[in-house]
């Protein structure tokens, strides 16, 4: 085999050979072949200029092997003679390299790529590198490699003169006939030639182009020169070379075009378009699909052409789908109803200041609309309700990055955005273009996840690649992609680029520089023209002025400035005289004006009137203007394109979207013809510009460079979960069109393209890198074996407070929990956000000064090997320095770094210190601006790691940063009060303890001014300090309950506080500073004087700490701290003996052991034996009559257990009475519904219900043998045990679940239990006590109490039939319910995925709202799988036959994805079908309310617990569920008939992690809570005769349950004992008094009642208020609130409000905004509710509405104000019963009768003045009210049918059908006199007959 290289030099010098024969037989320059030189080139003059006919030029076919290949004779020996290397060179090399390689592209490519390379400033050796990356590794690859190098200035070096192309040497060589004919020649063949398969595709002609001329974006033939627009000259001066190109003929209307008129359009257009007459051009041809249709869009069009009308068309669009009429339908229709909340529009602008000139313009149009139009951006930051209020939403690309990152957060907002438009589109080649990238991305994700429309619209300059970006928006090229050139400017541009001589950056270049800038300012004012300069600092605008004004002076040609004559002159004169600017008045007379954002706003504003009347002709500004304020002048001159960019600490090139915007002010549409734009800037820049601003380089992806972080923020929002996720959503990004379009600009070879068409393993490849990075900087968890991303909370929190990973990096290093401020401001300044600053030669000694005069903290002194110790971050710097990069020697002293420039800029900014250099203040903004974000991030990375020192330091620095100052600074310098007030109380150190307890006259003296003093106080007064009350409670040994009750101590001023406070509270321990718990605590003005308590646990450990501080400091205020230490020299930690049952390896027990054929046929249906536990505990249920306590899981078969011990009542105590009693309706209906079916038929037994809801009279409760009961219907029964026969029959007690004795509910279980206790002591029975509960740390004290000997059995919760795994997942903390359980979605469906595909699945939520929310992810989940309805189990036609019969719309929509909801608020037909569909696994998830743990036994294979929260009314707030719940719902994981292990996962906020785990496997502690609620019981008990003295209820007492654990757990119920004295004597008589103490007080409350009479003796009686609320079951406080309010005379009104105030309605529950509700309801209502004298979300307020709205018939607004009004009126009659007997006692008797007809109102739901004749069903309100003054019910009962028929016609009542109106009318009002009337009789199925829920008296 031969040799690469030698044999394609044999090849080639055969080739030669034959090529030389050729040559020789046509000699002669007129040959055909020599003429054909040159052909190859395709060249005519006009080939370089480019015009309406040619659309770019002609592509070459690297393979026809024709005349193209050849080479002339000079042109070989030319080659050999050392040919000339350029372009031509070049292009002859790459159609070699092709046609050897057969490479993916042509050879025109090729170079073009080549020339990039060259072009760059690389060194040779990244050059060589990256060449052979494009050319390969061959041999004569790496010979063109090297040439190339070699060559590299021949190859890029361009003449001036062929600005336009130039022709061939040898063309110029000819004559000019043959020319001619060579270029005619040349075109023929070209044009006959047949075209190669790559290129023969012709480019795709789109409907909405719109180009006079192509935008010349491709290279000339060679590879060597961008065509320009006709009509360009380049003028080559001394100092500078200039090209001109000019303005673009501006464009008219097409033939088939036609403006769109104003009045042609519907009404919505014509509103918001006033004072126009027509759109223009652009805005005519995007109108239709702008506003007709829903399409995304992207508009490329020039500054200046209208995109910003054509968004408001979209936007238009967008509010016309949510107007009632839709505008476009009834186009007739002026008037619009807009349903504001169902829409946000979100128009992303790149810049604050664009942002601001958006939200004025679209907020003005609007208006009229209602439509609100706000901003968010870093400088204006929304509230909660601003968001709410608001429908346009303008902001910036990162702002909103920030707000979509969030897992939660703005979800509210970002789920109901319907049209996002993104401004300026073309930053994608921006740094910030990233950003875009990832919203675009995450957008187009959330459309397709959700199935919402979003729609998309993109508005950009003109840009070569728009098909590209149309791709990467989702726009379909035929639809919504438009583009329009520069003919479509309203004033067209002339562009002028100005290159000034000289090396940039020395004296001769900026002498240059102002030398063109003058000139050119000089040439627009002799055409008497106004001209703008734009510069690039605040500084420079005065200093130009002046440049400008001196050289006019010096070329004798001030006049020109001069502007005395122009008729606005004098007035603007005298406006300028009244500026407080000195500067500002002088250059005005020198014919100057200057504007940035520097100046005071009223100067910027008379500056700008000024302006644009004309009376100034100069105005030095910067960019600012350009973007913020729409000021055109006829020309602009952008002076030099050097900025100083703070964010790489250096000058950078000004951006081409700057240059746009400003070029974009440049001509006044009304008066000329044409703008000018002028760009000075070095000769070096000037292709760079010239190419950029005429549109002719395509915008690439910059994500590369932040995928990391971008990557990062997908993994923490929970969108990619796996590297597959990611890989996919990498394919939504621009980066990945470009990757397809452009590969080799991204290190991609061709053939890696054609491989892999998707690019697949060139994304994972990025995605794995990127992963892996995150993984080493501990962001995230990445899993390599399976590819799992997970995200951990320092991701999270860098992705929140946009952090880089580079900083993470050094943050992980270096953090350590004791570091000091001067530690921390060390580590921010190392942080990677500030590698780019850098250090100038002219920082050195304002650096030293700001050193020595502004830092208090010490900045540490920079050593020589520095730079070695920071972990490796790529740093960037001037390589001017004399030492190290970024560093500079400093006179000899230390070195200063950058690093330490930062540190010396952040503490410079906090101390307020004045900056003098121009480059120094924007470093400092930029400082400053970063290093406030970074500290809160660092300040959640310490208290993540539970840091307490670390994370004081860090939040007070934090809050230094964003209130410039120090916390060594006087607290009060927060308040505008003058310095030298601070100063006295800093010198005499009066801090805010002291003042605080000083007079005004004390403090006026000691600060010596009398006028100050009471200001200062003032200032004290609204500080915002807290005070925190602690009180602890040991749950055992290892845990510790704390409760807080934080109480503000302090004024509150709503221009000073706002809406709301917040504060962090944490637990620390004082030896370690360990923090136990952290809580972020807001305290909202509306909740001010509202109790605020919060309760969490803590772990113990030994040794224990001596004391433990509670801090609580605030977020925004320096100095607000408090400190609270809780010491434990008291606390006595209760031991913990769990006693635990072992399970015996016993034989299993046939259920022939009952011995009872009845009993063995009823469980023969269900099993053949008893369960090990239940073979266990057999004996002692069945055959003795022991008092049992059972403990163990749900699930484990406790019920038949519990009916063991009936069966041995019934039979060794024939016609006694068992009772049930549950702590849940749902648990008793459960129970009714299975013992009802099961046992009582078949044992011949009656069972009785006794609830709120059911209340059956007294025979059939004597009559039943079992009885199934709530604790509260218990108590109340058993309270009269003395009258009442039944209960002393009661021989068998079962309380289930008697472990909740610790809840709301458990002392009415304890009093039950000391009731029962008490009856079989007076009586001579005795009564068997059954407590069944899950496993308790407890279970003796329980069992002692129960009176429990031998029966005691606690079970582990292990012991269960079907084994259970249980998961505890930690999330991080939100600042909201919401968010938080948004964030468990996504983690939800995957653990579906993960644990249980295809078995049942219940995820348990809060309440019914989180249902409907998570069903709705989960369907949105399954949207994006390829099997949506993978949850689904049956087939389509017996689903719509489901559907059908479905009420409840969001239950309809999650069943046909085979997701079920489950709550109290559905209709029971809905949640019956649900049921039955789980049940038989139709569907396959349900989500439900916990009432479904307790109430339907619905067993799956995995429940997830999501959340362990709920909303508690009673405190309006969140509170954690009782542990009991979250184990119930994990009882209901394990089909024990199917599965052989359950499954739970408990989603818990990372603070409750622990506690979880270790209560779940140790069981809970069982306390009382009697103490809290003892008065009420008391109360009862001494009005039923059983307490008659103090000792009595003493006695009674001991009995309790609270009274065994007292002594047991004394620092759990307040009662204060040294640990070491706990079992002596004096701890017993401790224990006495506080015993005492609770009878005491609990008798003094019974006496302010009224309810009890106390006696001196000790003697207490009963008095009839108090034997009223015992027999009504009513708390004495309704009682007392009775008493206060009862007088004479009540209106209805008066006795509506008493009843509301009843104490049993303080718990109704308040829901979030419900206080707008009310208000809204209120206005509906008779009697408004602002009589009432409290605040809207008072609950008993609510209740007086909800009672309001039943008797009016009102239809509710929300589900839950159903289930609320239900509520309410349980409650009512009780309550009404209750209030008339009092009003009898009292004797009011009018005040009684007004009572009774409150009662009669509510129970027939009409007000008393509807008329008697309204009750009856159907009847019209008005017509009875007239009808009732001649007929009175009397007379109705004694009318015919056919009268009775005539009066319902006049009452409005119709015949439907058969069972007609008369009917109905003559059974109720002739009902026998003793039958009880049922008002709920109805006349027929219209919905006006339908009554409303009535209740019968109990």
């Amino acid at each position: 085999m031969t040799v690469d290289g030698l044999s394609n030099e044999e090849d080639w010098l055969v080739q030669l050979a034959r090529m030389q024969e050729a040559l020789a037989a046509h000699p002669g320059n007129d040959s055909p072949s020599e003429a054909a030189y040159g052909g190859d080139l395709d060249l005519s003059d006009e080939d370089f200029l480019t015009s309406e006919e040619s659309d770019g030029i002609f592509d070459h076919d690297e393979d026809a092997d024709d005349s193209y290949g050849s080479y002339s004779e000079y042109e070989e020996e030319g080659e050999e003679e050392g040919a000339a290397f350029d372009a031509k060179w070049l292009a002859r090399k790459c159609r070699q390299y092709c046609a050897r390689k057969f490479a993916g592209q042509s050879a025109d490519e090729l170079a073009e790529n080549i020339l990039k390379v060259l072009r760059s400033d690389r060194n040779d050796d990244a050059l060589q590198m990256s060449l052979a990356d494009i050319l390969g590794y061959e041999d004569e690859d790496l010979v063109m490699t090297s040439e190339l190098i070699q060559h590299r200035g021949e190859i890029i070096f361009e003449e001036p003169e062929a600005l336009g192309g130039g022709e061939d040497a040898i063309l110029r060589l000819m004559s000019k006939e043959q020319r001619d004919e060579a270029l005619r020649q040349a075109d023929l063949d070209h044009k006959s030639r047949p075209l190669g398969p790559k290129l023969a595709g012709k480019e795709v002609e789109y409907p909405h182009i719109y180009r006079a001329y192509a935008a010349g974006d491709t290279l000339s033939t060679f590879g060597k020169k961008y065509s320009l627009p006709k009509g360009s000259q380049e003028i080559v001066e001394k100092d500078y070379t200039e090209i001109k190109i000019p303005p673009t003929k501006v464009g008219t209307v097409g033939v088939n075009e036609k403006l769109v008129a104003i009045k042609d359009m519907d009404h919505l257009c014509q509103k918001t378009f006033v004072g126009y007459k027509s759109l223009n051009r652009m805005q005519s041809l995007v109108y239709p699909v702008a506003y007709r249709t829903n399409e995304n869009m992207l508009i490329c069009a020039p500054t200046g052409a209208g995109k910003t009308d054509a968004a408001l068309l979209t936007m238009l669009r967008t509010i016309g789908l949510n107007c009632v009429p839709r505008p476009w339908e009834t186009t007739e229709a002026e008037n619009f109803f807009c349903e504001k909340d169902d829409f946000k529009i979100v128009y992303v602008a790149p810049m604050k200041a664009l942002a601001a000139e958006i939200v004025e313009k679209m907020g003005k149009r609007l208006a009229w609309l209602g439509i609100q139009v706000r901003e968010l951006t870093g400088d204006m930051h929304l509230t909660k309700a601003e968001i709410v209020k608001t429908q346009i939403i303008v902001t910036t690309p990162e702002k909103w990055d920030v707000v979509t990152r969030k897992s939660v957060g703005d979800t509210e907002l970002v789920q109901k955005v319907r049209l996002l438009i993104f401004d300026e589109v073309h930053m994608l080649h921006d740094e910030r273009g990233a950003v875009i990238e990832s919203l675009v991305a995450r957008t187009q994700r959330q459309v397709e996840s959700t199935q919402s429309m979003i729609r998309i619209v993109g508005l950009s300059a003109t840009l070569p690649n728009y098909v590209d970006v149309g791709d990467f928006l989702r726009v379909n090229p035929y639809a919504g992609l438009f583009y329009f050139d520069a003919s479509f400017r309203p004033v067209p541009l002339a562009q002028n680029f100005v290159g000034v001589k000289g090396k940039p950056g020395t004296r001769t270049s900026n002498d240059n520089l102002d030398k063109a800038a003058y000139e050119k300012v000089k040439e627009m004012l002799l055409r008497n023209h106004q001209v703008m300069v734009f510069v690039h600092s605040r500084k420079d605008t005065m200093k130009t002025a002046k440049m400008l004004y001196q050289m006019a002076v010096d070329d004798d040609n001030a006049s020109l400035l001069d502007n005395q004559m122009h008729p606005r002159y004098q007035s603007a004169a005298r406006d300028m005289d009244r500026s407080k600017g000195r500067e500002l008045r002088d250059l005005f007379k020198k014919g100057f004006g200057i504007h940035h954002a520097g100046m005071l706003r009223s100067d910027r504003n008379l500056i700008e009137r000024t302006f644009a009347s004309g009376a100034i002709k100069v105005l030095c500004c910067t960019a600012t203007l350009a973007w913020g304020v729409n000021l055109p002048a006829t020309a602009v001159v952008i002076k030099g394109t050097q900025v100083y960019n703070a964010q790489k600490g250096a000058f950078m090139d000004l951006g081409i979207l700057d240059v746009l915007q400003i070029f974009g002010r440049a001509g006044r549409p009304q008066f000329q013809e044409f703008g000018i734009g002028y760009i000075c800037t070095t000769h070096d820049k000037l292709a760079h510009y010239l190419a950029a601003v005429t549109q002719q380089i395509p915008i690439e992806s910059r994500l590369v460079e932040r995928i990391v972080d971008n990557l990062n923020a997908e993994i923490a929002l929970g969108t990619v979960t796996t590297v597959t996720e990611a890989v996919q959503w990498l394919g939504y990004s621009y980066l990945f069109v470009r990757w397809k379009k452009n590969p080799l600009h991204y290190g991609i070879d061709w053939s890696e393209l054609m491989d892999d068409p998707t690019l697949a393993g060139k994304r994972r490849e990025l995605i794995l890198r990127a992963a892996r990075r995150l993984s080493q900087t501990q962001m995230i968890v990445f899993d390599e074996r399976t590819e799992n991303l997970m995200p951990k909370d320092i991701g999270r929190i860098a992705s929140n407070f946009y952090i880089l990973n580079n900083s993470i990096e050094i943050f992980n290093d270096m953090m350590k929990p004791n570091a000091t401020e001067a530690d921390v401001l060390v580590m921010i300044s190392l942080s990677g956000e500030f590698d780019n600053i850098q250090i100038r030669d002219s920082d050195g000694m304002e650096l030293d000064r700001l050193k020595n005069e502004a830092c208090p903290c010490q900045i540490p002194k920079a050593k020589e090997d520095e730079g070695k110790k920071k972990p490796k971050v790529k740093e960037t710097g001037p390589e001017d320095t004399k030492g190290k990069k970024g560093a500079k020697e400093d006179d000899g002293r230390n070195i200063v770094t950058s690093h330490a420039k930062v540190n010396i800029l952040l503490q410079a900014y906090i101390s307020k210190a004045n900056i003098e250099d121009f480059a120094l203040v924007s470093d400092s903004a930029y400082v400053a601006q970063n290093a406030g974000r970074i500290c809160r991030a660092l300040f959640q990375i310490a208290m993540n790691r539970r840091w307490g020192n670390l994370c004081q330091v860090l939040l007070s620095l934090s809050k230094s940063i964003e209130k410039r100052m120090w916390p060594f600074q006087h607290p009060l310098a927060q308040f505008p009060l003058p310095s030298h007030i601070i100063q006295k109380l800093e010198e005499k150190d009066l801090y805010v303890e002291s003042l605080k307890e000083m007079e005004i006259g004390e403090i006026s003296a000691l600060v010596n001014n009398q006028r100050m003093g009471p200001e200062v106080a003032k200032a004290m007064d609204r500080f915002p300090t807290v005070n925190i009350e602690v009180e602890i409670a040991p749950l055992n040994r290892d845990v510790l309950r704390i409760k807080l009750w934080v109480t503000p101590e302090f004024k509150w001023d709503d221009r000073i506080h706002g809406t709301s406070e917040s504060y962090w509270i944490w637990v620390e321990n004082s030896d370690t500073l360990e923090i136990y718990h952290s809580e972020y605590f807001i305290l909202s003005r509306r909740k001010l004087h509202d109790d605020h308590e919060l309760n969490f646990t803590i772990p113990l450990a030994d040794p224990l700490p001596s004391q433990i501080y509670v801090r609580a400091i605030s977020d925004r205020w320096l100095g607000a701290e408090t400190v609270e230490a809780v010491s434990f020299q008291h606390l006595i930690r209760p031991d913990t003996e769990a006693v635990y049952t072992p399970l015996l390896n016993l034989q299993p027990l046939p259920i022939t052991a009952l011995k009872d054929p009845r009993l063995e046929k009823i469980y023969g249906e269900r099993f053949k034996y008893f369960n090990p536990m239940q073979t266990q505990i057999f004996h002692t249920l069945y055959h003795t009559p022991a008092n049992v306590l059972l403990g163990s899981p749900t699930g484990s078969g406790k019920t038949i257990a519990c009916e063991l011990a009936m069966w041995w009542t019934f039979r060794e105590k024939p016609g006694s009475k068992v009772v049930y009693i549950a702590p849940m309706k749902a648990l008793v209906r459960e129970r009714v519904k299975d013992w009802g079916k099961r046992l009582t038929k078949q044992m011949g037994l009656k069972l009785v219900e006794l609830t709120g809801d059911n209340t059956p009279d007294t025979r059939t409760i004597r009559d039943a043998d079992i009885i199934i009961t709530t604790p509260e219907k218990w108590d109340g029964i058993s309270r009269s045990w003395q009258t009442r026969s039944y209960v002393r029959k009661v021989a068998l007690v079962i309380i289930d679940e008697i472990h909740l004795l610790g809840g709301d509910r458990g002392p009415i279980l304890e009093i039950i239990v000391s009731r029962m206790n008490y009856i079989a002591s007076q009586s001579d029975t005795s009564v068997r006590l059954m407590g069944m509960s899950t496993a308790c740390a407890n279970a003796s004290d329980l069992a002692n109490w129960l009176g429990v000997k031998e029966g005691l059995y606690n079970f582990r919760h292990s012991v269960r039939p079907v084994p259970l795994e249980i998961y505890i997942d930690g999330f991080p903390e939100q600042t909201g319910f919401c968010p938080l359980m948004q964030s468990m979605n996504r983690p939800a469906f995957l653990a579906i995925k993960n644990h249980s595909p295809t078995k049942p699945v219940i995820i348990f939520v809060a309440s019914r709202r989180q249902t409907r929310l998570t069903a709705k992810d989960l369907t949105n989940f399954c949207g994006m799988e390829d099997n949506p309805r993978r949850f689904l189990g049956m087939e389509e036609d017996e689903l719509q036959g489901i559907l059908t019969k479905i009420k409840d719309d969001s239950l309809k929509e999650a069943v046909q994805f085979g997701i079920g909801l489950h709550h109290a608020g559905l209709v029971e037909a809905d949640r019956q079908i649900v049921e039955e569909l789980f049940t038989f696994n139709k569907i396959q998830v349900l989500v439900a309310t916990a009432t479904l743990a307790w109430g339907v036994n619905l067993p799956a294979h995995l429940v997830i617990v999501k959340g362990t929260q709920f909303f508690d009314a009673k405190v309006e707030g969140y509170r954690d569920m009782d542990l009991t719940d979250v184990l119930q719902m994990l009882g209901r994981a394990g089909r024990p008939q199917f599965d052989t292990s359950g499954i739970a996962r408990i989603f818990t906020q990372d603070s409750k992690k622990s506690f979880y785990k270790y209560f779940l496997h140790t069981g809970f502690p069982v306390e009382s809570s009697l103490h809290k609620v003892v008065d009420d019981h008391l109360g009862a008990e001494v009005s039923a005769g059983t307490i008659a003295t103090k000792q009595d209820a003493l006695d009674y007492l001991t009995w309790t349950f609270f009274f065994r654990r007292l002594h047991k757990n004394p620092t759990y119920y307040g009662l204060d004992i040294p640990a070491e004295e706990q079992d002596s004597l004096s701890a017993q008589e401790e224990a006495n008094n506080f015993m005492v103490d609770i009878v005491d007080t609990s008798m003094s409350e019974l006496t302010k009642s009224g309810c009890v009479i106390t006696h001196s003796n000790g003697d207490v009686d009963s008095t009839p208020l108090g034997k009223i609320a015992s027999y009504y079951y009513l708390s004495h406080k309704t009682m007392r609130s009775l008493l206060k309010h009862a007088k004479r005379n009540a209106t209805l009104a008066d006795a509506l409000k008493w009843m509301s105030t009843a104490t049993e309605y303080n718990e109704l529950p308040v829901r979030h905004n419900e206080d707008l509700v009310n208000i809204e309801l209120s206005k509906a209502l008779p009697v408004s509710a602002n009589s009432f004298g409290v605040p809207m979300w008072d609950p008993h307020v609510k209740a007086f509405l909800l009672i309001q709205a039943f008797m009016s018939r009102l239809e509710l607004p929300i589900a839950d104000y159903i289930t609320d009004q239900n509520s309410v009126l349980d409650q009512a009659i009780r309550i009404m019963q209750a209030s008339i007997d009092v009003l009898t006692e009292l004797g009011f008797l009018s005040s009684v009768r007004t009572m009774i007809n409150l009662m009669q109102c509510i129970k027939q739901a009409r007000w008393l003045d509807d008329g008697p004749l309204a009750q009856l069903p159907g009847v019209d309100v008005k017509l009875a009210k007239t009808e009732a003054e001649k007929t009175t019910l009397a007379d109705v009962a004694s009318m015919s049918n056919q009268d009775l028929e005539s009066l319902a016609r006049r009452l409005g009542v119709r015949r439907i059908d058969e069972v007609g109106p008369i009917e109905c009318l003559t059974y109720i009002t002739r009902a026998p006199a003793r039958q009880k009337i049922s008002p709920t009789l109805t006349c027929c199925s219209s919905p006006a007959c339908a009554p409303p829920l009535f209740r019968n008296s109990s």
